[in-house]
Protein backbone atom coordinates (compact mmCIF):
# COMPACT_ATOMS: atom_id res chain seq x y z
CA UNK A 1 0.00 0.00 0.00
CA UNK A 2 2.87 2.30 -0.72
CA UNK A 3 0.80 4.64 -2.88
CA UNK A 4 -1.36 5.59 0.12
CA UNK A 5 1.68 7.06 1.79
CA UNK A 6 2.43 9.07 -1.33
CA UNK A 7 -1.01 10.71 -1.21
CA UNK A 8 0.25 13.89 0.44
CA UNK A 9 0.54 17.55 -0.50
CA UNK A 10 4.10 17.01 -1.67
CA UNK A 11 3.25 14.26 -4.14
CA UNK A 12 -0.24 15.01 -5.46
CA UNK A 13 0.76 18.18 -7.24
CA UNK A 14 -0.46 21.73 -7.34
CA UNK A 15 -4.11 21.01 -6.61
CA UNK A 16 -3.28 19.07 -3.47
CA UNK A 17 -1.13 21.93 -2.19
CA UNK A 18 -3.99 24.38 -2.73
CA UNK A 19 -6.54 22.24 -0.90
CA UNK A 20 -7.02 22.64 2.83
CA UNK A 21 -5.76 20.23 5.50
CA UNK A 22 -9.23 18.78 6.10
CA UNK A 23 -9.68 18.10 2.39
CA UNK A 24 -6.30 16.39 2.20
CA UNK A 25 -7.12 14.26 5.26
CA UNK A 26 -10.45 13.26 3.72
CA UNK A 27 -8.78 12.25 0.47
CA UNK A 28 -6.18 10.12 2.26
CA UNK A 29 -8.91 8.49 4.37
CA UNK A 30 -10.87 7.54 1.23
CA UNK A 31 -7.85 5.91 -0.40
CA UNK A 32 -7.13 3.98 2.78
CA UNK A 33 -10.71 2.69 2.78
CA UNK A 34 -10.23 1.42 -0.74
CA UNK A 35 -6.92 -0.23 0.21
CA UNK A 36 -8.57 -1.95 3.19
CA UNK A 37 -11.38 -3.21 0.96
CA UNK A 38 -8.98 -4.53 -1.69
CA UNK A 39 -6.44 -5.85 0.85
CA UNK A 40 -3.72 -4.67 -1.50
CA UNK A 41 -2.22 -1.45 -2.83
CA UNK A 42 -5.00 0.82 -4.17
CA UNK A 43 -3.08 1.70 -7.35
CA UNK A 44 -3.69 -1.89 -8.52
CA UNK A 45 -7.48 -1.44 -8.56
CA UNK A 46 -9.42 -2.30 -11.70
CA UNK A 47 -12.72 -0.90 -12.97
CA UNK A 48 -14.49 -3.95 -11.52
CA UNK A 49 -12.77 -3.42 -8.15
CA UNK A 50 -13.98 0.18 -8.01
CA UNK A 51 -17.55 -0.77 -8.87
CA UNK A 52 -17.49 -3.47 -6.18
CA UNK A 53 -16.13 -0.91 -3.70
CA UNK A 54 -18.94 1.54 -4.50
CA UNK A 55 -21.54 -1.21 -4.00
CA UNK A 56 -19.84 -2.12 -0.73
CA UNK A 57 -20.18 1.48 0.47
CA UNK A 58 -23.86 1.59 -0.48
CA UNK A 59 -24.60 -1.77 1.17
CA UNK A 60 -22.83 -0.70 4.36
CA UNK A 61 -25.14 2.32 4.72
CA UNK A 62 -22.71 5.06 3.68
CA UNK A 63 -24.53 8.39 3.36
CA UNK A 64 -24.84 9.97 -0.11
CA UNK A 65 -22.68 12.89 1.00
CA UNK A 66 -19.85 10.63 2.23
CA UNK A 67 -20.18 8.43 -0.85
CA UNK A 68 -19.77 11.40 -3.19
CA UNK A 69 -16.83 12.73 -1.17
CA UNK A 70 -15.16 9.32 -1.41
CA UNK A 71 -15.65 9.17 -5.17
CA UNK A 72 -14.21 12.67 -5.55
CA UNK A 73 -11.13 11.64 -3.58
CA UNK A 74 -10.66 8.46 -5.60
CA UNK A 75 -11.09 10.35 -8.87
CA UNK A 76 -8.30 12.68 -7.84
CA UNK A 77 -6.13 9.75 -6.73
CA UNK A 78 -6.47 7.86 -10.02
CA UNK A 79 -6.49 10.92 -12.31
CA UNK A 80 -3.55 12.78 -10.74
CA UNK A 81 -1.51 10.48 -8.51
CA UNK A 82 -1.81 7.19 -10.41
CA UNK A 83 -2.43 8.89 -13.78
CA UNK A 84 -5.09 6.39 -14.83
CA UNK A 85 -8.12 8.61 -15.50
CA UNK A 86 -10.06 5.95 -17.39
CA UNK A 87 -10.58 3.88 -14.24
CA UNK A 88 -13.15 6.31 -12.81
CA UNK A 89 -15.08 7.02 -16.02
CA UNK A 90 -17.96 4.73 -15.10
CA UNK A 91 -18.26 5.87 -11.46
CA UNK A 92 -21.33 8.08 -10.98
CA UNK A 93 -21.98 10.26 -7.97
CA UNK A 94 -25.25 10.02 -6.07
CA UNK A 95 -27.82 12.80 -6.33
CA UNK A 96 -28.08 14.49 -2.96
CA UNK A 97 -31.49 15.41 -1.52
CA UNK A 98 -32.07 19.16 -1.63
CA UNK A 99 -32.59 20.49 1.89
CA UNK A 100 -33.33 24.11 2.66
CA UNK A 101 -31.24 25.69 5.42
CA UNK A 102 -32.87 26.61 8.71
CA UNK A 103 -32.85 30.41 8.90
CA UNK A 104 -32.91 32.48 12.06
CA UNK A 105 -35.06 35.61 12.17
CA UNK A 106 -33.45 38.96 12.89
CA UNK A 107 -34.89 38.84 16.40
CA UNK A 108 -33.41 35.40 16.99
CA UNK A 109 -29.98 36.53 15.75
CA UNK A 110 -30.06 39.49 18.14
CA UNK A 111 -31.06 37.26 21.08
CA UNK A 112 -28.40 34.70 20.14
CA UNK A 113 -25.55 37.23 20.07
CA UNK A 114 -26.68 38.84 23.32
CA UNK A 115 -26.87 35.44 25.04
CA UNK A 116 -23.22 34.52 24.31
CA UNK A 117 -21.33 34.03 27.57
CA UNK A 118 -18.55 36.60 27.08
CA UNK A 119 -17.48 39.55 24.96
CA UNK A 120 -15.14 37.48 22.77
CA UNK A 121 -17.90 35.06 21.79
CA UNK A 122 -20.44 37.87 21.34
CA UNK A 123 -18.06 39.68 19.00
CA UNK A 124 -17.21 36.52 17.05
CA UNK A 125 -20.91 35.72 16.53
CA UNK A 126 -21.64 39.30 15.50
CA UNK A 127 -18.77 39.11 13.01
CA UNK A 128 -19.97 35.81 11.52
CA UNK A 129 -23.44 37.29 10.98
CA UNK A 130 -22.43 40.83 10.08
CA UNK A 131 -19.98 39.76 7.38
CA UNK A 132 -21.44 36.38 6.40
CA UNK A 133 -18.28 34.46 7.29
CA UNK A 134 -17.69 30.75 7.72
CA UNK A 135 -16.53 29.69 11.18
CA UNK A 136 -13.12 28.76 9.73
CA UNK A 137 -12.82 32.30 8.35
CA UNK A 138 -13.77 33.90 11.67
CA UNK A 139 -11.13 32.08 13.70
CA UNK A 140 -8.43 32.65 11.05
CA UNK A 141 -8.74 36.45 11.16
CA UNK A 142 -5.88 38.54 12.49
CA UNK A 143 -5.99 42.11 13.73
CA UNK A 144 -4.20 43.26 10.59
CA UNK A 145 -7.01 41.90 8.40
CA UNK A 146 -9.29 44.74 9.51
CA UNK A 147 -9.16 47.71 7.14
CA UNK A 148 -11.10 50.54 8.78
CA UNK A 149 -10.23 52.94 5.95
CA UNK A 150 -11.80 50.86 3.20
CA UNK A 151 -14.29 49.24 5.65
CA UNK A 152 -13.37 45.73 4.59
CA UNK A 153 -12.12 42.48 6.11
CA UNK A 154 -9.41 40.59 4.30
CA UNK A 155 -10.22 36.87 4.21
CA UNK A 156 -7.06 34.97 3.33
CA UNK A 157 -7.12 31.50 1.79
CA UNK A 158 -10.83 30.90 2.29
CA UNK A 159 -12.64 27.85 0.92
CA UNK A 160 -11.05 26.88 -2.37
CA UNK A 161 -7.79 28.54 -1.29
CA UNK A 162 -8.94 31.94 -2.53
CA UNK A 163 -8.53 35.36 -0.93
CA UNK A 164 -11.48 37.76 -0.85
CA UNK A 165 -12.75 40.85 0.93
CA UNK A 166 -15.80 40.87 3.19
CA UNK A 167 -17.91 43.83 4.20
CA UNK A 168 -17.21 45.70 7.44
CA UNK A 169 -20.17 47.73 8.68
CA UNK A 170 -19.73 50.69 11.06
CA UNK A 171 -21.52 48.87 13.89
CA UNK A 172 -19.36 45.78 13.42
CA UNK A 173 -16.22 47.93 13.43
CA UNK A 174 -17.38 49.49 16.68
CA UNK A 175 -17.88 46.05 18.22
CA UNK A 176 -14.44 44.91 17.04
CA UNK A 177 -12.78 48.00 18.51
CA UNK A 178 -14.49 47.43 21.85
CA UNK A 179 -13.31 43.82 21.87
CA UNK A 180 -9.77 44.85 20.91
CA UNK A 181 -9.54 47.40 23.74
CA UNK A 182 -10.74 44.92 26.35
CA UNK A 183 -8.58 42.04 25.10
CA UNK A 184 -5.52 44.29 24.74
CA UNK A 185 -5.96 45.63 28.29
CA UNK A 186 -6.14 42.05 29.59
CA UNK A 187 -2.98 41.07 27.69
CA UNK A 188 -4.88 38.56 25.53
CA UNK A 189 -4.31 40.31 22.21
CA UNK A 190 -0.80 40.01 20.80
CA UNK A 191 0.51 42.67 18.39
CA UNK A 192 -0.50 41.56 14.90
CA UNK A 193 -1.92 38.38 16.44
CA UNK A 194 -5.21 36.54 16.19
CA UNK A 195 -8.39 38.59 16.37
CA UNK A 196 -9.93 35.87 18.54
CA UNK A 197 -7.08 34.18 20.43
CA UNK A 198 -7.57 30.98 22.38
CA UNK A 199 -6.60 30.43 26.01
CA UNK A 200 -3.04 30.58 24.76
CA UNK A 201 -2.87 33.88 22.80
CA UNK A 202 -0.38 32.30 20.40
CA UNK A 203 -3.15 29.97 19.16
CA UNK A 204 -6.50 31.05 17.68
CA UNK A 205 -9.92 30.12 18.97
CA UNK A 206 -10.92 26.83 17.33
CA UNK A 207 -14.07 26.21 15.25
CA UNK A 208 -15.13 23.57 17.78
CA UNK A 209 -14.91 26.05 20.66
CA UNK A 210 -16.94 28.61 18.73
CA UNK A 211 -19.59 26.06 17.77
CA UNK A 212 -19.85 25.04 21.42
CA UNK A 213 -20.29 28.71 22.32
CA UNK A 214 -23.14 29.21 19.87
CA UNK A 215 -24.92 26.06 21.08
CA UNK A 216 -24.73 27.36 24.65
CA UNK A 217 -26.00 30.77 23.49
CA UNK A 218 -28.93 29.16 21.65
CA UNK A 219 -29.87 27.25 24.81
CA UNK A 220 -29.61 30.42 26.92
CA UNK A 221 -31.73 32.35 24.41
CA UNK A 222 -34.32 29.52 24.30
CA UNK A 223 -34.03 29.14 20.53
CA UNK A 224 -35.52 25.78 19.55
CA UNK A 225 -34.10 25.69 16.00
CA UNK A 226 -30.96 23.67 15.26
CA UNK A 227 -28.26 26.33 15.41
CA UNK A 228 -24.65 26.17 14.22
CA UNK A 229 -22.14 28.83 13.28
CA UNK A 230 -23.17 28.33 9.65
CA UNK A 231 -26.70 29.37 10.66
CA UNK A 232 -25.40 32.93 10.99
CA UNK A 233 -24.04 32.82 7.43
CA UNK A 234 -27.41 31.53 6.19
CA UNK A 235 -29.16 34.34 8.07
CA UNK A 236 -26.78 36.94 6.63
CA UNK A 237 -27.54 35.91 3.05
CA UNK A 238 -31.28 35.52 3.57
CA UNK A 239 -31.70 38.84 5.36
CA UNK A 240 -29.74 40.65 2.64
CA UNK A 241 -31.97 39.12 -0.01
CA UNK A 242 -35.02 40.29 1.94
CA UNK A 243 -33.47 43.78 1.95
CA UNK A 244 -33.55 43.67 -1.88
CA UNK A 245 -29.77 43.26 -2.27
CA UNK A 246 -29.01 41.77 -5.69
CA UNK A 247 -28.34 38.05 -5.43
CA UNK A 248 -25.19 38.41 -7.55
CA UNK A 249 -23.81 40.85 -4.98
CA UNK A 250 -24.63 38.36 -2.22
CA UNK A 251 -22.80 35.68 -4.21
CA UNK A 252 -19.63 37.81 -4.18
CA UNK A 253 -20.01 38.58 -0.48
CA UNK A 254 -20.28 34.89 0.37
CA UNK A 255 -17.42 33.93 -1.90
CA UNK A 256 -19.56 31.44 -3.83
CA UNK A 257 -18.08 30.22 -7.08
CA UNK A 258 -21.46 29.43 -8.62
CA UNK A 259 -24.62 31.52 -8.52
CA UNK A 260 -26.66 28.33 -8.10
CA UNK A 261 -25.17 27.90 -4.64
CA UNK A 262 -26.49 31.32 -3.62
CA UNK A 263 -29.96 30.99 -5.14
CA UNK A 264 -31.01 28.52 -2.41
CA UNK A 265 -31.63 31.57 -0.22
CA UNK A 266 -34.37 32.71 -2.56
CA UNK A 267 -36.37 29.72 -1.30
CA UNK A 268 -36.12 30.74 2.36
CA UNK A 269 -36.49 34.53 2.13
CA UNK A 270 -39.98 34.66 3.64
CA UNK A 271 -40.35 38.45 3.45
CA UNK A 272 -39.85 38.24 -0.30
CA UNK A 273 -42.57 35.57 -0.50
CA UNK A 274 -44.97 37.66 1.57
CA UNK A 275 -44.61 40.59 -0.83
CA UNK A 276 -45.77 38.50 -3.78
CA UNK A 277 -49.48 38.86 -4.44
CA UNK A 278 -51.16 35.52 -4.99
CA UNK A 279 -53.11 35.24 -8.27
CA UNK A 280 -56.05 34.15 -6.11
CA UNK A 281 -56.24 37.71 -4.71
CA UNK A 282 -56.74 39.28 -8.12
CA UNK A 283 -59.29 36.90 -9.60
CA UNK A 284 -62.30 38.78 -11.00
CA UNK A 285 -65.55 38.40 -9.12
CA UNK A 286 -67.77 35.70 -10.64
Amino acid sequence: MARVGEFTCRSVGEFGCRSGPRTQEGYVRAVRKLAAFLKRSPDTATVEDLRAFQLHLVDSGTSPFTLNATLTALKFFFDVTVRSPNLMVGMQSVRLPQKLPVVLSREEVAKLIAAASNLKHQTALALAYGAGLRVSEVVALKVGDIDSQRMTLRIEQAKGRKDRYAMLSPLLLQRLRTWWRVAHAQGKMLPGGWLFPGLNPVEPLTPRQLNRAIHDAADAAHIDKRVTMHSLRHAFATHLLEQKVDIRVIQVMLGHKKLETTTVYAHVATEVLREVVSPLEVLPAP
